[in-house]
């Protein structure tokens, strides 16, 4: 008998097993997250990940173009971390190509530089690295100084001749190397795309989930309007944010506003425009306020941590992962919040940049609005 109790327990048991198998399986959206978020993390985390800088774009200024600098430059080409993509042909050059976000770093020959290696016994080279990333900046003029002191060990031993090569390292920007720098820019974009769309987002599925969108939808107001005030709120918020953010990188953390304050204000208020956007369209597709926080983590957390520049170089990754990084509205908030803050340049040198979030805004604004349901089901 107590056999048969077992069994009969077993049964309800595994019968109560089935069902939650079954109730997980019918929810799609929740049978992806469990399944494919480890293999997004993975991803994620296995490729964006990395302290090494690869493939920096470098510029060429050689007014002596002789067997010395020819040989310098060829063991650059040949490196995992440089890409020649420039040559320059005088020094006014260098800061315009810089503003431009052309290249991360310009190396500077001297005049008869071969010449001066064999009859002077030393050389001076330049190298010249944007700074707005610290760490970027220092491993790049590290790199480059393994390979000009390699040069010079192989010219002493070959030829048994003093010679000297000497680089002179200039950081732009950012001198005396401060990673506040580099941080301030990446936390602005974090902070005011998690406020404008998880927290407009949650706040839209809240009314659903609770039925009291229903009764706004009846109401004399229109659905458009219902979504602005709803948003208008978080917009209020940001800009509070936005200003203490500015006061404490100004007073606290000592990183000035190089720039124009109304770009960066225009700026700001483009980005929070496009992510009270995306909060609309998650609230569009979530039915639960857990839903969309989970969504939320998934598009807005964790690509904007990782591949939006925020903490490791986008030029490192792989192809398919910079392409995922171009859809991602923080990055180009945190490349135009560089030029314009840190770096001082004007409007202008951030039109790309503009272009992109406001582009981002037409298609994120049209989605959310068609997929808004304003009938009741």
């Amino acid at each position: 008998m107590s056999l048969y109790k077992q069994f009969i327990k077993s049964n309800q048991f595994l019968s109560f097993v089935k069902k939650e198998f079954f109730h997980i399986m019918r929810d799609k959206r929740s049978v992806l997250i469990l399944l494919g978020m480890p293999i997004v993390e993975i991803i994620l985390f296995g490729f964006a990940i990395t302290t090494e800088v690869n493939n920096s774009k470098v510029a060429i200024l050689d007014p002596s173009n002789d067997k010395a600098t020819l040989h310098i430059i060829r063991e650059m080409e040949a490196s995992k971390y440089f890409n020649v993509v420039k040559r320059i042909h005088s020094t006014s050059e260098v800061e315009t190509t810089f503003r431009r976000g052309e290249i991360d770093m310009a190396i500077i020959f001297g005049n008869n530089f071969n010449e001066k290696l064999n009859h002077a016994g030393g050389a001076q080279i330049q190298l010249v690295a944007d700074a707005t990333n610290p760490n970027v900046a220092v491993m790049l003029t590290n790199y480059a100084n393994s390979i000009i002191i390699q040069y010079q060990l192989d010219q002493i031993r070959h030829q048994q001749l003093p010679y000297q090569v000497k680089p002179e390292v200039k950081l732009l920007y950012n001198p005396s190397m401060k990673s506040s720098f580099n941080f301030v820019p990446g936390v602005m974009g974090m902070i005011l795309m998690l406020i404008c769309a998880m927290m407009t987002s949650i706040s839209i599925v809240r009314e659903k989930e609770t039925g009291t969108m229903e009764v706004l939808l009846v109401s004399p107001m229109k659905p458009f309007n219902i979504i602005i005030a709803k948003a208008v709120p978080y917009l209020v918020l940001s800009f509070v944010n936005l200003i203490t953010i500015l006061l404490l990188s100004v007073f606290v953390l000592h990183v000035p506003v190089a720039g124009s304050i109304l770009s960066l204000t225009f700026v700001s208020v483009l980005f929070i425009l496009v992510s009270l956007c995306l909060g609309l369209l998650i609230s569009t597709i979530s039915d639960t306020q857990v839903a969309a926080m989970l969504i939320s983590g998934m598009a807005l957390m964790m690509p904007v941590m990782l591949l939006s520049g925020m903490m490791f170089p986008v030029e490192n990754m792989p192809k398919p992962l910079q392409f995922v990084s171009h859809l991602i509205p923080a990055k180009w908030y945190i490349m135009a919040v560089k030029k314009i803050m840190i770096e001082g340049l004007p409007l202008k040198y951030a039109l790309k940049e503009i272009g992109a979030l406001c582009l981002m805004a037409v298609v994120l604004i049209g989605i959310s609005l068609k997929k808004f349901k304003i009938r009741l089901e």
